[in-house]
């Protein structure tokens, strides 16, 4: 097995949520919960940030990826809007999740529902080069839908 990276966990807030943990032994994420006193409710197309009670240490050279709940976005259409949200390494803060009712009903999160899934990635620096020209491609140029509809 691969060794585990920590990632320390601060309890905030008021409302103390299990942490998040993988579902099965397989998951790439970990389920987050809603750190809510009562349920809240998200009108079509209405978006809010809910609070998790939690907030990470996260190694550098890391990230932690927000990523939406399939059974959510397809059972009830609620989702994360800003897909994958990214928590840097230097973040101390509350993590908060940013829902969306992307469907035709009222949406209600019930506090301590599982709402999103934090995946630990790795992250590479990058230094950028100017240069006066790039080489080709078989692509080139060819943006949003260049590649064909398949």
């Amino acid at each position: 097995m691969d060794r585990e990276v920590v990632v320390r966990v601060l309890r905030v807030g008021s409302v103390e949520m299990p942490l998040p943990k993988y579902q099965t032994a397989g998951s790439a994420g970990m389920d987050v919960h809603a750190a809510t006193q009562a349920p809240v409710s998200l009108a079509p197309l209405e978006r809010k940030l809910f609070p998790t009670g939690l907030a990470l240490a996260i190694p550098h050279g890391y990230e932690v990826q927000v990523r939406p709940r399939s059974g959510l976005a397809a059972k009830r259409g609620l989702t994360v809007i800003n897909t994958p949200g990214t928590i840097d390494s230097d973040y101390r803060g509350e993590v908060g999740i940013v829902l969306v009712n992307l469907s035709n009903e009222t949406a209600v999160v019930e506090p301590g529902e599982r709402i999103a899934q934090l995946v630990l990635a790795k992250v590479e620096r990058a230094s950028l080069a100017v240069v006066m020209s790039l080489e080709d491609t078989e692509r080139g140029a060819g943006g949003y839908g260049s590649t064909g509809t398949r």
